[in-house]
């Protein structure tokens, strides 16, 4: 569910005439509902209500501040996989002991800096990080609390791309070496074992993945306390996946958070570990949607290209995974004829596009679009190629909005590069 609908064939944001907004802030930018948001937060941890899991968003998904005030304020913590997230998690509020370390290529000054904060936990990706981590704590006078993030190969994930517990992926420490680098994370004077992790993918549809994997990770965790480890917590990641708008999906959406939780506590339930979750995606995915203008309609020979004035540096989900994301209009016509268009920004790459033969009313030139879903994984992924901008971020709440990222000049962007003297 989310709060974006029409109103008199007007699409609104919770109350925010978005045509309104558009010409306010100017296109394209990213708009997020607060409900929607709230609402996500809340339907996950009522869904695992009574277990007092440790919910920690995933900031990779979607960093800014004002959403992660957002979550912080529904008692979210935050899954960060670099310095900066982690200090964004911090300025935002959220607790250390509420944080969680992921990733595989941690450096020395971010742990560091995570085991100054007091963060929670560690995920640990591989031997060498283990022994990077070690040497960072006991420099520190500290003992850095560790999950070892476990790789089941699982195949799961909505692309090839965004699976990530296959033996072929570059996640986690393989199934056959685990128990063998438990015993030797023991041995390691700045190392507190705690837990086991794992995360097998991302846009996830249904439940026997899951299944698969958290049932290999419930007698990893049995033999591993036969071997002495204490594990007492057990984070499972995120990846469950929300609805697109795919017709290819059939319709179907993915598994509820209830249908995922009743899953999870059947098979944790006689483990005794505190759960640890990093939804993402489902939080922040459908609370979001990218508003561009159409700048030219271009006949083709076969094609007819929609051209917008959002590129794939303002989202790259299409080009980068084939992603489907459903386009409505802002102002809807129900009697303009259905066209078939190529969707396609100013970026000067043929991989930009944001749909492809893709059914929609007809659109003339200044007419504006939604892109729907992109709360997750958009804006976060942009850049500047072309020298475009970065696209403003807006915040509603009822019939209120605020920018929470203005868009920079061009001089702003241009003021981190110098010449040499010798080219003055």
């Amino acid at each position: 569910m989310h709060h974006f609908e029409y109103r008199n064939g007007r699409l609104y944001a919770e109350d925010v005439d978005l045509a309104a907004l558009a010409r306010e802030v100017g296109t394209p930018f990213y708009v997020y509902s607060e409900a929607t948001l709230r609402r996500h937060a809340r339907v996950f941890a009522k869904a695992f209500a009574g277990a007092d899991p440790l919910v920690a968003f995933s900031v990779k998904a979607n960093s800014n501040l004002a959403v992660l005030k957002i979550l912080a304020s529904e008692g979210a913590g935050a899954d960060v996989v670099s310095a900066g997230e982690l200090y964004r998690a911090l300025k935002a509020g959220i607790a250390p002991e509420k944080i969680v370390f992921s990733g595989v290529g941690k450096t020395a000054e971010e742990m560091q800096a995570a085991l100054e904060a007091g963060i929670y936990q560690f995920n640990v990706e591989s031997a060498p990080e283990l022994e990077a981590l070690n040497a960072v704590a006991l420099s520190l006078g500290k003992r850095a609390p560790v999950a070892l993030r476990v790789n089941p190969d699982v195949a799961a994930g909505g692309h090839d791309k965004i699976s990530t517990g296959r033996k072929e992926d570059k996640f986690g420490v393989s199934w056959g070496q685990t128990r063998a680098l438990y015993a030797h994370a023991r041995a390691l004077n700045g190392i507190e074992v705690a837990g086991v992790d794992l995360h097998i993918g991302s846009q996830i549809a249904d439940l026997k993945p899951f299944e698969a994997a958290f049932t290999k990770a419930g007698q990893l965790i049995a033999d591993l306390r036969a071997d002495g480890c204490a594990i007492t917590r057990l984070d499972l990641g995120g990846g469950l996946g929300i609805p697109y708008g795919d017709p290819k999906e059939g319709g179907a959406p993915p598994p509820s958070p209830e249908d995922y939780a009743g899953l999870i506590k059947k098979l944790t339930a006689p483990l005794g570990v505190r759960l640890i979750f990093e939804p993402g995606r489902m939080i922040a995915g459908n609370a979001g949607v990218l508003v561009t203008q159409v700048l030219y309609v271009k006949e083709g020979e076969g094609r007819t290209f929609l051209i917008v004035d959002a590129g794939m540096n303002d989202l790259i989900r299409p080009a980068l995974y084939d992603a489907y994301h459903e386009i409505k209009p802002v102002a809807l016509n129900e009697t303009a004829p259905e066209k078939t268009y190529d969707v396609v920004g100013p970026v000067c790459e043929s991989s930009d596009f944001l749909a492809k033969q893709r059914k929609l009313p007809e659109f003339s030139p200044g007419d504006f679009a939604a892109v729907m879903s992109a709360g997750a994984y958009g804006a976060v992924q942009a850049s500047q190629y072309n020298t475009r901008p970065l696209v403003p971020e807006s915040l509603v709440n009822g019939d209120r909005y605020a920018l929470i990222r203005r868009r920079p000049s061009i001089e702003e962007m241009l003021a981190l590069e110098t010449a040499p003297d010798w080219l003055a």
